[in-house]
């Protein structure tokens, strides 16, 4: 099939063996590259044919470029471990259709699901990202978190990966933390300085647009929640960010 697999990896033991499984159904090699797991996620990956590379963790967009050089192929499919390729997905490579026209990335459209239920609100729907792309012309950004592939001819097609990355809303709350520390210091190391009314308006903003504009009013408990979330963490990087200039 010419196409690679290539997922990072840590602590992923409940996930990495349904992972493996799907992208073989259209990948003929899948490259993990994990970050020292301390569960079984190595173990499985080497029971079901993939080849493991172990690399301390070094960002999201470094990570998974660390990673190319192990695949043989030129054409990547980079899900994450808790993602898989809906049937339309599977079908538009399975067919061939990303070899019609020059395009060397594929933007799909992503089915956030909070357990077994879709969040098609507050934004999350339809979420787009770049997860097949060619290493020839394409890579992924040096960003250390919410990386995106670098492109020089993209196309967003309609069909989807699911995402089931979080079980409650524990998780999601405590994956936002993470990740609202992780981009303050990409924001100040790029040299990005706000004031202390950045943290208020941006968390507000991002309130407003999730509950009123992307229709999480209509959604009841789940939508309101799903809004404080994303308001949180809009206010928490700004606010890490301001941390990260006092100290200096």
């Amino acid at each position: 099939m010419e196409i690679s697999g290539l997922v990072i990896t840590f602590n992923e033991e409940k996930n990495i063996g349904k992972c493996i499984d799907a992208l073989l159904k259209v990948c003929d090699e899948v490259i993990i590259v994990d970050s020292f797991s301390k569960d079984r996620t190595v173990e499985i990956a080497k029971e079901k044919g993939a080849i493991v590379v172990q690399q301390a963790f070094l960002g999201d967009g470094p990570q998974r470029t660390h990673g190319l050089p192990y695949c043989k192929n030129d054409w990547i499919l980079n899900l994450d471990a808790d993602e898989f390729l809906d049937k339309d997905a599977e079908a538009f490579i399975l067919n061939k259709k990303y070899l019609e026209g020059n395009h060397d990335a594929f933007s799909f459209r992503v089915k956030n699901f909070l357990a077994d239920k879709l969040i098609d609100f507050s934004g999350w729907y339809p979420d787009h990202k770049v997860r097949f792309f060619n290493k020839q012309t394409a890579h992924p950004s040096d960003s250390i978190v919410h990386q995106k592939i670098i492109t020089q001819n993209e196309k967003k097609v309609a069909v989807h990966i699911l995402h089931y990355g979080w079980e409650s809303l524990d998780q999601i709350i405590a994956k936002k933390n993470q990740y609202s520390g992780w981009h303050a210091q990409q924001l100040f190391d790029q040299g990005k300085r706000v004031n202390a009314f950045k943290p208020v308006l941006n968390g507000t903003v991002a309130f407003i647009r999730c509950y009123f504009f992307k229709k999480g009013i209509f959604n009841g408990i789940d939508g309101l929640s799903i809004a404080m979330i994303q308001s949180f963490f809009s206010y928490m990087k700004y606010a890490k960010l301001i941390k990260l200039q006092k100290k200096q």
